[in-house]
This record gives C-alpha cells, sequence and structure tokens, in this order.
C-alpha cells in the first residue's frame, strides 16, 4: 500500500478512527477524574566534608563527597533511615511500605540530596519528607563517624526545608488527555487498517482493479430518489446520474471502438447490484444519441424492465422462443425515441435452456441485423448459470459492480464463469457508489441549479467523452426537464427501424 491507500482507509474510516480516538480522550479525562490525587512535597540536603580549609583539602573534601552522595542516595530507602522517621512522626506503616512513597536523586557533579515523598496528605508528605531528611542526616553522622572515635568527617545539613503542596502532583489531567489522543488515535488508526485488511467487499475503483484487470466503463452514483424514479428520463438532462450514464454510453462505445459487440449483455454477481436499471437507462440513452435499439429483458427469474418502463410482459421474449408468435409483433416502442423493448414474457419453468437455445442465438442475430445496439438484461451470473449461457450468443458483456453489495471473491467467480464459456467481456460498472467520501466517483457538471464541480479521478481506462461531445450535440434533446411516465402511451412506428425482422 502506498500513502494513497493509507489515506484512503483513513478517509473511509474517519467515523471509526473518530469514535476510537473519543474514547482515548474520554479514559484519559476519566482517570483525571477517578484516580486519588498524590501531593508530593520535596525537600534538599547539602554534604560537606569537615577539613581545615586548605586548598588542597577542599579539593579533595570536594572529590571524595561527590564520591560519597550516591552512597548516601541509596541509604534513603534503607530502614536505618526510614524507621527513625516512622517512629518520630507515629505513622502506621513499614519501611518497606514508605520506601515505595520516598525517592531520593542527585544531581551530576554536585553535592546535593534531593528527597521526594508523595502522599495523600499534602502536610503528611511534607513532614514525611523533612523527617526522612532528619533521620538521613543522624544515620550519616553515625555511620561516617570513625571507630576509633572522634566527629564524622561529612556532615548534611538542610537547605531547602519541605513545604506542604498546595496543588496536587497526580494526576495530570493535561498529560492524560494528551496520553488518551494519542492511544486513541494510534488505536483508532489501527482498526481502521485491520479492519479494511479484513474487509474485502468492493468498495471502489481500487477495489474492483484488485479483483480484474477489465477496464472501468464509469461509475454511477448511489440517488436516494432512484427507487421512486429509476428512469435516465425521470432526472434532470445535466444532473449527476443523467451525465453518468451519458458517460457510460461514451466509454462503452469506445470499448467497442471496433462495432463488434452490436448485442450487449447487462450482468452482475449478485442480485440487488441495480444491473436492470443499468441497462434500462444506458438503452435510453444510447436511443437519446440517435441510435436505434432494443432492450431486451432476458432475465426470466426476476424480470424488471417492463415495471420500470410500464409496459405489458404478459408476451414477449418466451412467447418469440417458444414460437408463439413472431418477434415483430413482440416489441414494443417506448418514449420519443427509436427504443424498442422486448419485455421477458411469461417465466418459464426452464429459464437456462431457453436461453441457451439456438432459437435464442437466431433471434439476437436477427435483432442485430436491424438495430444498432441490442441490450439484454441478463440475471445474476452466480445463483444461476442464465447469464453465463446467453453470454455465448451475445457481442460483448458489462459486469455491474454494486459498491458494498459483493466481495472481491465474488467478482473474480463472476468473471471466470465469463471466462470459461469464452465470453467477451467489455468492462465493468461501478454502481450504487457514495456521493462523497474515499469511494465517491464523480465528473464534470454544469448542474442547472449550481456552479461548475471540481472534477475527481474518473476511468482512467476509457474517459474520451469529451472527444465525442459533438456527436451528442448532433441529436439535440428537448429543452426542459424530461420527465416521462412509467406508463406511457405506447406508439405504432409508421415504419420499422431499417427493415423488417421477418425478413
Amino acid at each position: 500500500m502506498d500513502l494513497h491507500d493509507y489515506l484512503r482507509v483513513l478517509r473511509r474510516n474517519w467515523a471509526l478512527v473518530l469514535a476510537v480516538t473519543m474514547v482515548g480522550i474520554l479514559g484519559g479525562g476519566a482517570a483525571s477524574i477517578l484516580v486519588k490525587p498524590t501531593y508530593t512535597a520535596e525537600t534538599q540536603l547539602f554534604v560537606a566534608i569537615q577539613s581545615s580549609g586548605s586548598v588542597t583539602e577542599l579539593q579533595q573534601g570536594n572529590n571524595f563527597s561527590q564520591a560519597r552522595v550516591q552512597s548516601y542516595v541509596k541509604t534513603v530507602s534503607t530502614p536505618v533511615v526510614l524507621q527513625p522517621a516512622i517512629d518520630a512522626l507515629g505513622l502506621g506503616t513499614t519501611s518497606e511500605q514508605l520506601s515505595k512513597r520516598v525517592s531520593a536523586t542527585t544531581d551530576l557533579n554536585t553535592v546535593l540530596i534531593n528527597i521526594s515523598v508523595a502522599d495523600a496528605s499534602p502536610v503528611q508528605a511534607a513532614a514525611t519528607a523533612q523527617a526522612v531528611a532528619n533521620s538521613l542526616i543522624k544515620a550519616v553522622d553515625s555511620l561516617e563517624k570513625p571507630k576509633t572515635g572522634g566527629t564524622s568527617p561529612v556532615s548534611l545539613s538542610i537547605i531547602t526545608p519541605a513545604q506542604a503542596p498546595t496543588s496536587p502532583s497526580a494526576p495530570n489531567p493535561n498529560l492524560n488527555l494528551i496520553l488518551g489522543l494519542v492511544l486513541g488515535l494510534a488505536f483508532g488508526i489501527g482498526a481502521a487498517l485491520l479492519r479494511t485488511a479484513l474487509d474485502n467487499r468492493i468498495r471502489g475503483e481500487a477495489d474492483v482493479r484488485r479483483a480484474t484487470d477489465s477496464p472501468v466503463l464509469g461509475g454511477i452514483a448511489f440517488d436516494p430518489d432512484s427507487a421512486k424514479k429509476p428512469l435516465l428520463t425521470q432526472a434532470h438532462q445535466q444532473s449527476p446520474r443523467a451525465e453518468s450514464f451519458r458517460q457510460l454510453r461514451t466509454n462503452l462505445q469506445f470499448a467497442n471502438v471496433t462495432g463488434e459487440a452490436k448485442s450487449v449483455l447487462i450482468t452482475s454477481s449478485l442480485p440487488g447490484e441495480g444491473k436492470s436499471t443499468t441497462a434500462t437507462n444506458l438503452a435510453i440513452a444510447l436511443a437519446q444519441a440517435g441510435q436505434t435499439v432494443c432492450l431486451v429483458d432476458a432475465d426470466l427469474r426476476r424480470p424488471m424492465v417492463g415495471e420500470y418502463l410500464g409496459l405489458d410482459r404478459s408476451v414477449g421474449l418466451t412467447t418469440a422462443l417458444l414460437g408463439a408468435a413472431d418477434v415483430d409483433h413482440l416489441l414494443q416502442p417506448w418514449g420519443e425515441d427509436t427504443l424498442y423493448v422486448l419485455t421477458s414474457g411469461q417465466i418459464p419453468p426452464n429459464p437456462s435452456e431457453l436461453l441457451g437455445s439456438q432459437e435464442m442465438k437466431r433471434l439476437i442475430t436477427r435483432l442485430e441485423d436491424v438495430f444498432d445496439t441490442v441490450i439484454i438484461d441478463a440475471p445474476p451470473l452466480l445463483p444461476v448459470t442464465d447469464a453465463a449461457v446467453l453470454a455465448q450468443h451475445v457481442g460483448g458483456v458489462v459486469v455491474i459492480v454494486g459498491s458494498q453489495r459483493i466481495k472481491q471473491q465474488d467478482l473474480e467467480k463472476s468473471l471466470s464463469a465469463l471466462n470459461l464459456v469464452g465470453a467477451k467481456v467489455l468492462g465493468v460498472v461501478l454502481n450504487l457508489l457514495p456521493m462523497k467520501g474515499a469511494d465517491a466517483y464523480s465528473y464534470t457538471y454544469y448542474s442547472y441549479n449550481e456552479q461548475p464541480t471540481s472534477r475527481t479521478r474518473a476511468s482512467r481506462d476509457i474517459d474520451l467523452a469529451e472527444l465525442v461531445s459533438s456527436s451528442d450535440d448532433a441529436h439535440p434533446r428537448r429543452s426542459g426537464v424530461e420527465s416521462y411516465s412509467r406508463h406511457p402511451e405506447p406508439r405504432k412506428p409508421n415504419v420499422f427501424p431499417r427493415q423488417r425482422l421477418d425478413l
């Protein structure tokens, strides 16, 4: 992973990182509140050597005292010093327990000894520190006194008496909050990385590229209104949703620049990834560009095209495959462009056999001879074999990938199934993408109610929409908001496109 991948992980899991960081801060604050305050009192002693005062003796005495100071520091925590202090103050504790609250240090190349005592009471801390200092003076005097008699050559004196502290030394609220912030942020980032490593759902283009080398033909953002208004014609011409399907139309044209794939199968790995709405809107976008388009609802498990377009599906594809009627009489025109729809017809008990039959192959060939493009909505690849069987009869396949709906292994299995039957995969389309965030996939729009927005990364494989904008202008669209009802009145064409099917 490079820096961009780490930044994407943080953007994708910012809520988790923020939540764990807040927990760390709250933990630091709770520790500051719940921990009992501790007060620390300090005192300082000076170590001197008693001598006659000559320069040589003073120098020797200074070296001697510095060498002995470290020993005195270690002596502070021994019963020789602590027990007399306990007896003097009448403390109900042992020297071992008191040694855990008493510490002694010395500065390098000095003869100063610092003694500090921690206690829940500031007065008790100061009294204990003073008692330990007095006890140390007596203990050193006794230890350094010559056995032959006489006075000790070492003299300790208190230069900074212990005083009761006015504020507790622990807990330190600022330090605890900073420590909680750092630990919470570290654990939050770690949790985000762990979550990303364990989560193999496809969320954006980067995840798709790890699963396949197929080009990304486009991205369609999730629109909350799409459930009620699924059609492209029900959105404004310059809305992001409408523009994404026009971008998909253009990229599909360049993916099929040779024109060999006149029939395009639209499928997905699992149900609920938006393949039917994508197939329907792609057909509408192609028809708006001036092409003669046939949209075939070949999802004989859960047909949805007829419901989206408000067309009768009692007769349709299965009717033609069974020979009950000719396809010429089953095509239903829709809208004001050259778009014809072949609905599913009655749902058969053997969809796979019908879709893989020679009648289906001949039907697709007939439609390719008449229409510029044939868009076929097929069932998902993983639950049933219908799409894989049908993929052998079409010129190309486009796989719809629903963001956060499938895992990488699901997409890999789907593409493997297509490769196994020798299908030509034109590319994948990312659907249900978030409008904002690390996995957003947007373009520049000149919207009717906002200024042009900044452009984020579009498809790096095929992004040549601007080069063919003139071809779109050759077929001007109607002004204003185009809004077809879900149940338009079917129109009968005066002349069937190019030629009749019953050749």
